[in-house]
Protein backbone atom coordinates (compact mmCIF):
# COMPACT_ATOMS: atom_id res chain seq x y z
CA UNK A 1 0.00 0.00 0.00
CA UNK A 2 1.36 3.43 -0.95
CA UNK A 3 1.43 6.36 1.44
CA UNK A 4 -1.44 7.99 -0.48
CA UNK A 5 -3.60 4.91 0.04
CA UNK A 6 -2.79 4.43 3.72
CA UNK A 7 -5.84 5.77 5.54
CA UNK A 8 -4.86 4.47 8.98
CA UNK A 9 -1.86 6.77 9.56
CA UNK A 10 -0.64 10.30 8.97
CA UNK A 11 2.84 9.17 7.91
CA UNK A 12 4.60 6.07 6.65
CA UNK A 13 8.17 5.62 7.89
CA UNK A 14 10.66 5.24 5.03
CA UNK A 15 13.79 4.79 7.15
CA UNK A 16 16.74 7.10 7.84
CA UNK A 17 14.49 9.85 9.24
CA UNK A 18 12.30 10.01 6.11
CA UNK A 19 8.50 9.98 6.31
CA UNK A 20 5.90 9.93 3.55
CA UNK A 21 2.73 11.87 4.44
CA UNK A 22 -0.62 10.30 3.61
CA UNK A 23 -3.71 12.20 2.50
CA UNK A 24 -4.66 12.40 6.19
CA UNK A 25 -1.85 14.95 6.67
CA UNK A 26 -3.22 17.31 4.01
CA UNK A 27 -3.53 20.95 5.08
CA UNK A 28 -6.55 23.21 5.29
CA UNK A 29 -5.27 26.28 3.41
CA UNK A 30 -3.95 24.54 0.26
CA UNK A 31 -4.32 21.02 -1.15
CA UNK A 32 -0.60 20.73 -1.85
CA UNK A 33 0.57 21.34 1.73
CA UNK A 34 0.69 19.41 4.98
CA UNK A 35 -1.27 20.62 7.97
CA UNK A 36 1.00 21.88 10.72
CA UNK A 37 -0.70 19.72 13.35
CA UNK A 38 0.51 16.26 12.22
CA UNK A 39 3.93 17.73 11.42
CA UNK A 40 4.15 18.84 15.06
CA UNK A 41 3.22 15.34 16.18
CA UNK A 42 5.87 13.87 13.88
CA UNK A 43 8.55 16.20 15.26
CA UNK A 44 7.65 15.26 18.86
CA UNK A 45 7.76 11.60 17.82
CA UNK A 46 11.30 12.11 16.48
CA UNK A 47 12.38 14.08 19.57
CA UNK A 48 11.21 11.22 21.79
CA UNK A 49 13.26 8.76 19.71
CA UNK A 50 16.35 10.97 19.97
CA UNK A 51 18.49 9.96 22.96
CA UNK A 52 15.49 8.89 25.13
CA UNK A 53 15.54 10.28 28.67
CA UNK A 54 12.58 8.73 30.57
CA UNK A 55 13.70 10.45 33.77
CA UNK A 56 13.00 13.84 32.16
CA UNK A 57 9.65 15.43 31.22
CA UNK A 58 8.62 17.83 28.47
CA UNK A 59 8.12 21.39 29.75
CA UNK A 60 8.10 23.54 26.61
CA UNK A 61 8.02 22.75 22.90
CA UNK A 62 8.23 25.61 20.39
CA UNK A 63 7.56 25.11 16.69
CA UNK A 64 8.59 27.70 14.10
CA UNK A 65 7.04 27.36 10.65
CA UNK A 66 9.72 28.32 8.14
CA UNK A 67 7.69 28.05 4.93
CA UNK A 68 5.03 26.08 3.11
CA UNK A 69 5.07 22.45 4.26
CA UNK A 70 4.82 20.64 0.95
CA UNK A 71 2.76 17.45 0.88
CA UNK A 72 5.67 15.22 -0.01
CA UNK A 73 8.35 13.14 1.63
CA UNK A 74 9.54 14.80 4.84
CA UNK A 75 12.95 14.33 6.42
CA UNK A 76 13.51 14.98 10.13
CA UNK A 77 16.92 15.65 11.69
CA UNK A 78 17.33 15.77 15.47
CA UNK A 79 20.12 16.96 17.73
CA UNK A 80 20.83 17.95 21.32
CA UNK A 81 21.49 21.66 21.68
CA UNK A 82 22.15 21.77 25.43
CA UNK A 83 22.86 18.45 27.13
CA UNK A 84 22.39 18.15 30.87
CA UNK A 85 21.64 15.78 33.70
CA UNK A 86 18.47 17.57 34.86
CA UNK A 87 17.77 20.15 32.12
CA UNK A 88 18.19 19.51 28.40
CA UNK A 89 17.35 21.35 25.18
CA UNK A 90 16.76 19.31 22.02
CA UNK A 91 15.83 20.19 18.44
CA UNK A 92 14.09 18.51 15.52
CA UNK A 93 13.94 20.05 12.03
CA UNK A 94 11.62 18.88 9.24
CA UNK A 95 12.50 19.41 5.57
CA UNK A 96 10.21 18.97 2.57
CA UNK A 97 10.33 20.22 -0.99
CA UNK A 98 14.07 20.78 -0.75
CA UNK A 99 13.99 23.18 2.21
CA UNK A 100 13.59 23.29 5.98
CA UNK A 101 9.92 23.85 6.78
CA UNK A 102 9.39 23.45 10.55
CA UNK A 103 11.86 23.61 13.44
CA UNK A 104 10.99 22.44 16.95
CA UNK A 105 13.03 23.13 20.08
CA UNK A 106 12.07 21.51 23.36
CA UNK A 107 13.10 21.74 26.99
CA UNK A 108 12.91 18.57 29.03
CA UNK A 109 13.33 18.80 32.78
CA UNK A 110 13.97 16.43 35.67
CA UNK A 111 10.96 14.90 37.39
CA UNK A 112 10.54 15.86 41.06
CA UNK A 113 7.82 15.03 43.57
CA UNK A 114 5.97 18.34 44.05
CA UNK A 115 2.50 16.91 44.66
CA UNK A 116 2.10 18.59 48.07
CA UNK A 117 2.53 22.08 46.58
CA UNK A 118 0.84 21.52 43.21
CA UNK A 119 -1.89 23.96 42.18
CA UNK A 120 -3.59 25.17 39.00
CA UNK A 121 -5.41 28.47 38.42
CA UNK A 122 -6.90 27.82 34.98
CA UNK A 123 -10.59 26.86 35.08
CA UNK A 124 -11.75 23.44 33.95
CA UNK A 125 -14.04 22.90 30.97
CA UNK A 126 -16.83 20.36 30.42
CA UNK A 127 -15.41 17.00 29.41
CA UNK A 128 -15.80 15.51 25.94
CA UNK A 129 -18.50 13.13 27.10
CA UNK A 130 -20.54 16.05 28.47
CA UNK A 131 -20.80 18.00 25.20
CA UNK A 132 -22.21 17.09 21.78
CA UNK A 133 -20.44 16.20 18.57
CA UNK A 134 -19.50 19.46 16.82
CA UNK A 135 -19.55 20.00 13.08
CA UNK A 136 -18.23 23.55 13.22
CA UNK A 137 -14.93 22.60 11.55
CA UNK A 138 -16.52 21.26 8.37
CA UNK A 139 -15.90 24.54 6.51
CA UNK A 140 -12.17 23.75 6.63
CA UNK A 141 -10.83 21.67 3.79
CA UNK A 142 -8.08 19.08 3.71
CA UNK A 143 -7.59 15.51 4.79
CA UNK A 144 -6.31 16.31 8.25
CA UNK A 145 -9.37 18.15 9.56
CA UNK A 146 -11.68 15.52 8.07
CA UNK A 147 -9.76 12.82 9.99
CA UNK A 148 -10.72 14.29 13.38
CA UNK A 149 -13.67 14.06 15.74
CA UNK A 150 -14.72 17.30 17.46
CA UNK A 151 -17.02 18.02 20.37
CA UNK A 152 -18.12 21.41 21.64
CA UNK A 153 -20.98 23.22 23.33
CA UNK A 154 -19.65 26.77 23.10
CA UNK A 155 -18.01 28.55 20.17
CA UNK A 156 -18.37 32.02 18.71
CA UNK A 157 -16.09 34.31 16.67
CA UNK A 158 -12.98 34.88 18.78
CA UNK A 159 -13.88 32.51 21.63
CA UNK A 160 -14.46 28.78 21.91
CA UNK A 161 -14.19 25.56 23.87
CA UNK A 162 -13.65 22.37 21.88
CA UNK A 163 -12.36 18.82 22.21
CA UNK A 164 -10.56 16.92 19.45
CA UNK A 165 -9.33 13.38 18.95
CA UNK A 166 -8.42 11.13 16.05
CA UNK A 167 -8.62 7.41 15.26
CA UNK A 168 -5.69 7.79 12.87
CA UNK A 169 -2.23 6.60 13.95
CA UNK A 170 0.77 8.90 13.70
CA UNK A 171 3.46 6.80 11.97
CA UNK A 172 3.10 3.48 10.18
CA UNK A 173 6.22 1.43 10.79
CA UNK A 174 7.33 3.10 14.06
CA UNK A 175 5.64 2.98 17.45
CA UNK A 176 4.43 6.41 18.57
CA UNK A 177 3.62 7.56 22.10
CA UNK A 178 0.30 8.93 23.23
CA UNK A 179 2.04 12.23 23.92
CA UNK A 180 3.28 12.61 20.34
CA UNK A 181 -0.21 11.85 19.01
CA UNK A 182 -1.68 14.35 21.50
CA UNK A 183 0.73 17.06 20.33
CA UNK A 184 -0.30 16.24 16.77
CA UNK A 185 -3.73 17.80 17.44
CA UNK A 186 -2.75 21.12 19.03
CA UNK A 187 -2.56 23.25 15.89
CA UNK A 188 -6.33 23.00 15.35
CA UNK A 189 -6.65 25.70 18.04
CA UNK A 190 -6.36 28.40 15.38
CA UNK A 191 -9.42 27.07 13.56
CA UNK A 192 -12.04 26.61 16.26
CA UNK A 193 -12.98 30.23 17.02
CA UNK A 194 -12.50 32.09 13.73
CA UNK A 195 -13.01 35.81 13.88
CA UNK A 196 -13.68 35.82 10.12
CA UNK A 197 -14.46 33.18 7.51
CA UNK A 198 -11.35 31.57 5.96
CA UNK A 199 -12.99 32.02 2.55
CA UNK A 200 -12.61 35.79 3.00
CA UNK A 201 -9.47 36.14 5.14
CA UNK A 202 -6.15 34.31 5.50
CA UNK A 203 -4.77 34.00 9.02
CA UNK A 204 -2.21 31.19 9.20
CA UNK A 205 -0.04 30.87 12.28
CA UNK A 206 3.73 31.15 11.92
CA UNK A 207 4.51 29.33 15.16
CA UNK A 208 3.09 27.27 18.00
CA UNK A 209 4.46 27.16 21.55
CA UNK A 210 3.29 24.61 24.10
CA UNK A 211 4.05 25.09 27.80
CA UNK A 212 3.20 22.24 30.18
CA UNK A 213 2.88 22.05 33.95
CA UNK A 214 1.70 18.43 33.77
CA UNK A 215 2.15 15.66 31.23
CA UNK A 216 -1.18 15.01 29.43
CA UNK A 217 -2.83 11.61 29.30
CA UNK A 218 -5.42 10.07 27.02
CA UNK A 219 -6.52 10.71 23.44
CA UNK A 220 -8.58 13.89 23.87
CA UNK A 221 -7.14 17.41 23.49
CA UNK A 222 -9.29 20.13 25.07
CA UNK A 223 -8.88 23.72 23.88
CA UNK A 224 -10.17 26.75 25.77
CA UNK A 225 -9.32 29.28 23.08
CA UNK A 226 -9.35 33.07 22.61
CA UNK A 227 -8.44 34.75 19.32
CA UNK A 228 -7.29 38.39 19.13
CA UNK A 229 -6.64 40.30 15.92
CA UNK A 230 -4.82 43.61 15.91
CA UNK A 231 -5.29 46.54 13.50
CA UNK A 232 -2.05 46.07 11.50
CA UNK A 233 -2.16 42.45 10.30
CA UNK A 234 -0.91 40.55 13.35
CA UNK A 235 -2.96 38.31 15.61
CA UNK A 236 -2.73 35.85 18.47
CA UNK A 237 -4.51 32.62 19.28
CA UNK A 238 -4.21 31.71 22.97
CA UNK A 239 -5.44 28.42 24.43
CA UNK A 240 -5.47 26.70 27.78
CA UNK A 241 -5.02 23.05 26.84
CA UNK A 242 -6.62 20.16 28.70
CA UNK A 243 -6.81 16.43 28.96
CA UNK A 244 -9.89 14.81 30.47
CA UNK A 245 -8.49 15.34 33.99
CA UNK A 246 -8.15 19.12 33.60
CA UNK A 247 -5.74 21.84 32.40
CA UNK A 248 -2.20 20.76 31.51
CA UNK A 249 -0.70 23.93 30.03
CA UNK A 250 -1.04 26.58 27.33
CA UNK A 251 -0.60 26.98 23.58
CA UNK A 252 0.22 30.29 21.88
CA UNK A 253 0.15 30.96 18.13
CA UNK A 254 1.22 34.10 16.27
CA UNK A 255 -0.90 34.89 13.21
CA UNK A 256 -0.30 36.80 10.00
CA UNK A 257 -3.62 38.24 8.78
CA UNK A 258 -4.56 39.46 5.32
CA UNK A 259 -7.64 39.48 3.10
CA UNK A 260 -7.88 36.90 0.35
CA UNK A 261 -6.86 38.58 -2.88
Amino acid sequence: MSADENEGYYYVAQGDGRYAPTRNAQGAWQETEQHMAPVAGLLVHCLERHDPRPELQWARISFDILGMIHLEETTVVTRTLRPGRTIELVEATASAGGREVVRATAWRLARTDTAEVAGVEAPSMPGPEEVPVWTGMEHWGGGFISSLEFRSAETRPGRGHAWARTPVGLVDGEESSGFARWCGLLDVANGIANRQAPTEWLYPNVDLTLHLHRQPEGEWVGLDTSVSWGPTGAGQTSSVVHDVAGPVGTVEQALTIRPRG
